[in-house]
């Protein structure tokens, strides 16, 4: 290991001394703009998007045992030619501010609430019928915007799992269950989607987005569920299953009852980075600082996770085939899909001055702004980069103010979060959420598509035409 480590101080020594060359004695911030910044630089993002796409599919098992190696791999080919080009302390700042104030955050989020869920059991009598299914499928979305999209699909996705053991066809159950428990049940408030929140933080008011977002995310839901039932009916009919009713039935009960309490302290450390501010950060580094609020919420998650893992009955978690594969997954992509999206993130941000200048024009004329592009843009972009930034950059877009974005220009602001909270069911990295759903139901044995597979056989046939209808509905 010490060998190793000297290996590679070996390499990168000489790259960070010619880096260090680099004069940014201003801004730190990474200049996105045409002059500095080409469509080339967004290759390493494109590149780990690919290898999720297409490794699983043609060389399963090296994607099994070396996806971590393959982040880190697209994640080294931006960062040591960005090391030459824009000095040690630009890339130190990136890498620090995506580390410590999104990926950190992000990470102690996800593995609270899947260490809490995962020490939940439901027990009972419970057979996957298309009725029992869709049941649990509108729980979670009911559940998804009081404890995030995260926490519900965590909590219900091993009991949906279990409950369908007997199915041959289950690919579709899961499926849509990403569509609206990991993403569309999430649009009523804040605690539903990180876009939101972001939003409560610049200043939308907590219950604005329940107000507006409830007409369509209704429209949405709907659908998604009649589409489901049918859809499950046939697959049902078509397995020609008999089950048998005649065994015992067992009352539905629920093992590891003191989780549930852990997820609603989850929910309390969310809301007190939001409403509590005292005004006292931390300088990291030049312009990265930590917040008191942040620091005692992340503080409060890992114990929350540490109180779950240590006093919930082992043999809960055993029943669940608990592992922590689909949590070291998502950590070891997402680490390389948090540094390579830093360029395309910058661009964006850059505006009229990017070389994706035309999107960011495209979105206003001269009679104001088009709700629909903003609509569609945030959601199309929504899919491939983090929803997070995507939100805030047509948010800035759109000119910042709350109070003119909840008044006057409230459609805008809708647009921007339906794009945002919607449109993130339509690849598995659109939402944190989507990709763990699909590990822990790989990890259960069931094939999930792949990358381009869910895309292009669920994603558009069923979601694109809903999308063109609901934007028609709301902003035509």
């Amino acid at each position: 290991m010490q060998r190793k480590l000297i290996l590679v101080l070996s390499f990168l020594m000489p790259i960070l001394c010619l880096g260090a060359s680099g004069d940014h004695t201003g801004s730190l911030h990474l200049d996105g703009s045409i002059e500095n910044m080409t469509i080339i630089w967004v290759v390493p993002f494109a590149g780990i998007l690919l290898s999720i796409a297409i490794f699983p599919l043609v060389l399963p098992e090296f994607w099994h045992h070396n996806f971590g190696k393959v982040s880190l791999f697209w994640a080294s080919i931006l960062i040591i030619p960005f090391l030459i080009k824009e000095g040690v302390s630009v890339t130190l700042y990136e890498l620090l501010h995506v580390g410590l104030l999104e990926y950190v955050p992000f990470i102690i989020l996800l593995l609270a609430l899947f260490t809490i869920s995962g020490g939940v059991k439901l027990t009972g009598t419970l057979v996957g019928t298309p009725i029992v299914n869709l049941l649990i499928i509108l729980i979670g979305t009911l559940l998804a915007s009081w404890m995030g999209t995260t926490g519900a699909s965590m909590l219900l996705i091993r009991p949906l799992i279990n409950a369908n053991k007997h199915r041959k066809n289950k690919v579709h159950i899961i499926v849509f269950f990403i569509f609206l428990v990991a993403n569309i049940g999430g649009s009523l408030t804040p605690l539903g989607d990180p876009p939101l929140f972001l939003g409560f933080l610049k200043g939308v008011d907590f219950f604005w987005t329940t107000s507006v977002m409830l007409l369509p995310m209704l429209f949405m839901v709907v659908s998604l569920l009649i589409i489901f039932y049918f859809l499950d009916s046939y697959y049902l009919k078509k397995e020609n299953i008999k089950i048998d009713s005649s065994g015992e039935k067992i009352k539905l009960g629920v093992e590891g009852v003191f989780n549930l309490g852990l997820i609603l302290g989850v929910i309390g450390a969310v809301l007190i980075s939001g409403f509590w501010k005292p005004h006292i950060s931390y300088e990291i580094y030049h312009g990265v600082h930590l917040e008191l609020q942040n620091i005692t919420r992340d503080l409060l998650l890992l114990v929350l996770a540490y109180a779950s893992w240590t006093y919930t009955p082992q043999q809960i978690r055993k029943d669940n085939e608990y592992t922590w594969f689909p949590i070291i997954e998502v950590a070891k992509l997402f680490a390389g899909i948090f540094i390579t999206i830093i360029p395309a993130i910058a661009i964006l941000k850059a505006g009229t001055n990017g070389v994706l200048a035309g999107i960011i024009s495209s979105v206003s004329n001269e009679n104001g702004p088009i709700n629909m592009m903003y609509f569609w843009y945030t959601g199309v972009l929504s899919s491939f980069l983090d929803n997070a930034p995507t939100y805030l950059v047509f948010f800035n877009t759109a000119g910042g103010d709350p109070i003119t974005l909840m008044g006057e220009m409230k459609n805008t602001l809708l647009a921007i979060s339906m794009g945002a909270v919607f449109m993130g069911a339509n690849t598995y990295i659109g939402n944190a959420p989507n990709f763990m759903v699909k590990s822990i139901s790989e990890s259960s044995g069931i094939e999930m598509p792949s990358f381009f597979g869910f895309l292009f056989k669920w994603s558009i046939p069923i979601l694109i035409p809903l999308f063109i209808i609901v934007s028609w509905l709301f902003f035509g």
